[in-house]
């Protein structure tokens, strides 16, 4: 019997040859065969006179742009290249309107310095009143020796003053050969142009038949008198001043004003009462009418829009109705301004606020809804949670809107403060009536046992719902358990503050 080799036989290698590798390159393309109409076309480029100013090589890179483009497009044996045209025809367009749009920069340019401050017989440029700071390095007894800073001394390329000023040397080149170019158009000969006016057939002696859409809005010389009858009109963005047919004429305003008063209370469609105020506002803008109607019309979509809490809206009308109380038009500012100090204190703008207190006078502050504004304000900036939810249940006009697009946050202020306050417990009525909860309108249940479910509700939202206990004496709130979880959520809630529509 034979033994098994302890090793595999290899077939010997019989040669050191290499397979050929493939090539990386790619291969080469053939090169497009010109027909006879575009070799005159080239012919006739450089027979032609040339444009003054313009070197050759700037034509034979037009040329080529010309040729790529036309076989990018397929369009080689299908253009008509004999006429076509040339070039430096192309060339002497774009020099054309290079040189037109430069002379409009160095109109607005001559304009704007015109207006020039003149200091000592000599112009100088107007005083900035942004406060900088001075660099250290400034040697102030040296201003009239010019010196260089120290991050433009690099003269490489995209160094830190290119990067600054935000052009490269070779933008700058650019920027000069289209400055040569722009000087050079001025200087183009007549009969080259109107050559190229021939050749183009396209001088028409008449002026053009179509008019522009700017003359179609004629400059108004004054205020719009309407004459529309309809009550009802739909709103729409104006783009030019509107049509006298479209505009409705005050008696027909203070109608329509009737109408949409009568269908908010019957209907109460807001869609149609904002779309119908906002269509009133602006036929009173474009007549320029600022009377008693129109503080009526401002100060009725303003409590419309403060009733269906849309913000946005409503700040536009407080923002008119401030400049039209301060020309003394009539109204109702007593109502508005408190409105505007509890919005302020919404938002959480202090400056805001800092502004209406320094407008009030001591008469402003005597009046019942004005004094109630500035008492919210006075009890938030303490800390007397007790006053400001006592406050928030005799809200006089419409303040409770406003108040209840913060009294949650508050809510959570309070409830931390009871935290770090009362412990180890409190009772759950405690709550109810130091938090102000009455429970919703129209419940079925006594006012006292909703407000106790909805303060269950508020406790429960912020997963404190295992910290209450029902006892023998009632249900209690371990509260010194709570102050970690109120915290954190009366500081998320101070930090998002809702400021659409703010004036």
């Amino acid at each position: 019997m034979e033994t098994a080799p302890a090793y595999t036989a290899v077939s010997a290698r019989h040669t050191l040859s290499r397979p050929p590798m493939p090539s990386s390159q790619p291969p080469p393309q053939e090169k497009p065969k010109f027909s006879r109409a575009l070799r005159e076309y080239v012919g006739r480029t450089f027979s032609e006179p040339q444009i003054p100013g313009v070197d050759s090589k700037t034509m034979q890179e037009k040329l080529k742009s010309i040729i790529n483009q036309a076989a990018a497009l397929d369009e080689m044996d299908t253009r008509d290249w004999n006429s076509y045209p040339l070039p430096q025809e192309f060339i002497s367009r774009e020099m054309e309107d290079s040189s037109r749009n430069g002379a409009q920069d160095a109109t607005m340019t001559n304009t704007n310095g015109s207006h020039l401050p003149v200091r000592n017989s000599r112009l100088t440029p107007p005083v900035s009143h942004t406060k900088k700071r001075k660099s250290p390095d400034t040697d102030m007894t040296g201003s009239d020796k010019e010196t260089t800073p120290p991050w433009k001394k690099k003269t490489g390329m995209n160094g830190l003053g290119d990067r600054i000023t935000g052009m490269s040397k070779t933008q700058e080149k650019k920027q000069k050969k289209a400055e040569i170019m722009r000087l050079n158009a001025m200087d183009v000969d007549p009969a080259v142009l109107e050559k190229r006016r021939q050749r183009f057939n396209n001088v028409t002696p008449d002026a053009s038949p179509y008019i522009s859409s700017r003359d179609e809005s004629p400059t108004p010389s004054g205020p719009i008198v309407g004459t529309c009858q309809t009550l009802e009109k739909n709103y729409f963005r104006l783009t030019a001043p509107p049509a006298a047919h479209t505009v409705r004429p005050l008696p027909i305003l203070e109608k329509a004003l009737d109408l949409v008063r009568k269908k908010w209370k019957k209907e109460h469609s807001y869609s149609y009462a904002c779309d119908q105020m906002k269509s009133l506002r602006q036929d009173l803008t474009v007549q320029h009418i600022k009377n008693q109607f129109t503080v009526k019309v401002y100060e009725l979509h303003a409590r419309i829009a403060l009733e269906m809490a849309d913000l946005g809206e409503y700040n536009q009308c407080q923002t008119q109705l401030r400049a039209l109380y301060k020309s003394n038009m009539g109204g109702n500012p007593e109502e508005f301004v408190a409105y505007r100090i509890l919005y302020f204190i919404y938002t959480s703008n202090r400056t805001g606020v800092n502004d209406v207190l320094a407008d009030l006078t001591t008469a402003d502050k005597q009046k019942p809804a004005v004094r109630h504004a500035l008492q919210v304000r006075s009890a938030l900036v303490s800390g007397n949670y007790h006053k400001f939810f006592r406050l928030y249940e005799d809200a006089p006009f419409m303040g409770p809107y406003l108040l209840d697009m913060f009294i949650h946050r508050e809510r959570l202020a309070a409830m931390a403060a009871i935290c770090k306050t009362y412990k180890p417990d409190v009772s759950l009525q405690f709550l109810t009536q130091e938090l102000a909860f009455h429970g919703e309108e129209g419940s079925e249940e006594g006012d006292a046992e909703a407000g106790d479910r909805q303060c269950l509700e508020f406790i429960s939202q912020y997963g404190a719902d295992y910290l209450v206990d029902r006892k023998e004496n009632g249900v209690r709130v371990m509260t010194g358990k709570a102050g970690a979880l109120f915290e954190n959520a009366r500081a998320a809630a101070f930090r998002s503050v809702d400021i659409k529509g703010q004036i």
